[in-house]
């Protein structure tokens, strides 16, 4: 969704589908553009601003970001000025804002409005024509559908966010018209969000009929509901605000290229203490994969997996196809301050079968054949619920490792949605000694369409 106000402004959503975020370019009409809540690379907003011929000049932030590194102080490099909450404390300069202050863009403004909640510092922004509102950039204040959480922060701050998450959907917002465009930080896919459905934009009047932020019967109720359908999240969610307070390493427009080391090189840094990844597909590592191995497959979610099962000071080996990009593979590292890459097995597994070291492998079942042993769903609670194969254990893949003890002995048949997740928690049970593994080929969307049985509850 592009917005262009009968003004110069126009707003151009650049979106990251695998950590379910968007960022906005705002060309402000003079020449000059702001970008809002940029992720780490600056390159995606410096060839638009390039394209449409405009200079970045404010980065603005609406919180201190738990799941990203933010862009901001890479975009400082080519001329941006940082905007942000007052009360984030950036140990950079920036222009700290509180409620109600105000920007000049050069004919539009942007007005800073105090909206508590998912973060204690958060900050919503109204682009301003004259007195005319044009569109609010909610981050994580109000989403479609719901709105991002409150539980980042810590255990005892949780239900007072949670009540300050409801009064910033109201009174700040009281005075706004039904058809004002919002453009929220979070979205589907994101772990911090809570209750979205798929836009990725809305509007003010479609969230105060549908959102249970302002539907729900009174505060109260509000809290208990919201706070009851939580799922879980990453564990680096916890330690990335404090990175982009303090502010991350610049890379600027050229990210580090990966090592290529030979098969010894790699087994040698293996026995060290550094975690191999495989980011083939999971055919492909099912096939044949260095013993050990973790099997993360290299797609939009490969960050959020990465950042919920390694740990981020680990050094990291990878392992990957000819055709699979490397520079994508970096930058999702980056992106989640994933940064001691010592670098990836040169020509990738036939390389290691060429050393004629040895080969570990995974089962790959059909969903017309019966499970081996227990089925084991390692998806969300959340699609569990919704339906899973009758007779199965849940365990979410980010639990796999903590709560291994807690899996039956005997053959496995595991799965998750469609077989990358069921293939990752496969590798870590196999790293551990699990043997008579096997992954559900197309995962439980391929039962279900196969009209194989399903259990509810």
């Amino acid at each position: 969704m592009t917005l262009k106000t009968q003004q110069r402004a126009e707003i151009i959503p650049l979106v990251d589908e695998g950590l379910g975020n968007s960022s906005y370019l705002v060309a402000l009409g003079d020449g000059r553009a702001l970008v809002l809540d940029p992720r780490r690379d600056p390159t995606p907003y410096l060839k638009l601003a390039e394209d449409l011929n405009l200079l970045i000049a404010f980065a603005v932030e609406t919180h201190l970001h738990a799941d990203f590194i933010s862009g901001s102080r890479e975009l400082v490099g080519f001329g941006a000025a940082i905007i942000a909450p007052r009360e984030s404390h950036l140990a950079t300069e920036y222009r700290g804002l509180g409620d109600g202050e105000e920007v000049d863009l050069g004919g539009l403004t942007l007005q800073a409005l105090a909206t508590p909640g998912h973060t204690p510092e958060h900050l919503s922004y109204l682009l301003l024509d004259g007195p005319k509102p044009l569109a609010l950039f909610s981050g994580g204040a109000v989403l479609p559908g719901g709105a991002a959480r409150p539980d980042l922060i810590g255990p005892e701050q949780t239900e007072p966010l949670a009540h300050d998450l409801y009064r910033s959907a109201h009174k700040p917002l009281t005075n706004l018209p039904d058809d004002l465009p919002v453009y929220p930080t979070h979205g589907a896919g994101s772990f911090c969000s809570a209750g979205v459905g798929g836009q990725r934009t809305t509007t003010l009047g479609k969230e105060r009929n549908q959102n249970l932020l302002f539907s729900a019967a009174n505060e109260g109720v509000f809290v208990r509901t919201f706070l009851s359908g939580l799922g879980t999240y990453p564990p680096y969610f916890l330690r990335l605000r404090t990175v982009n307070q303090r502010g991350a390493r610049l890379y600027g427009v050229n990210p580090p290229e990966l090592a290529r080391l030979s098969a010894e090189d790699f087994r040698r840094h293996q026995a060290a203490g550094a975690i191999a990844i495989d980011v083939r597909p999971l055919v492909d590592f099912a096939g044949g994969h260095i013993p050990g191995s973790l099997s993360i497959a290299l797609r939009p979610a490969f960050a959020s997996w990465l950042g919920w099962i390694v740990q981020a000071d680990r050094p990291l080996l990878f392992v990957r196809a000819a055709d699979q990009d490397a520079r994508d593979l970096v930058e999702q590292c980056l992106k989640i301050g994933y940064e001691n890459l010592v670098g990836e097995l040169e020509c990738g597994i036939a390389a290691w079968r060429a050393a004629e070291l040895p080969v570990s492998t995974i089962a790959i079942r059909q969903v017309s054949d019966e499970p081996q042993g227990v089925p084991l769903d390692v998806r969300q609670a959340s699609e569990w619920a919704g339906g899973h194969i009758p007779g199965a254990q849940h365990l979410e893949l980010g639990s796999v490792l903590a709560s291994a003890g807690a899996i039956p002995a005997g053959p496995l048949t595991i799965y998750c949605g469609h077989g990358e997740r069921a293939m990752t928690a496969a590798s870590l049970l196999e790293a551990q000694g699990r043997e008579s593994l096997a992954v559900l080929d197309g995962g439980f969307d391929a039962w279900r369409s196969a009209d194989r049985p399903v259990a509810i509850g």
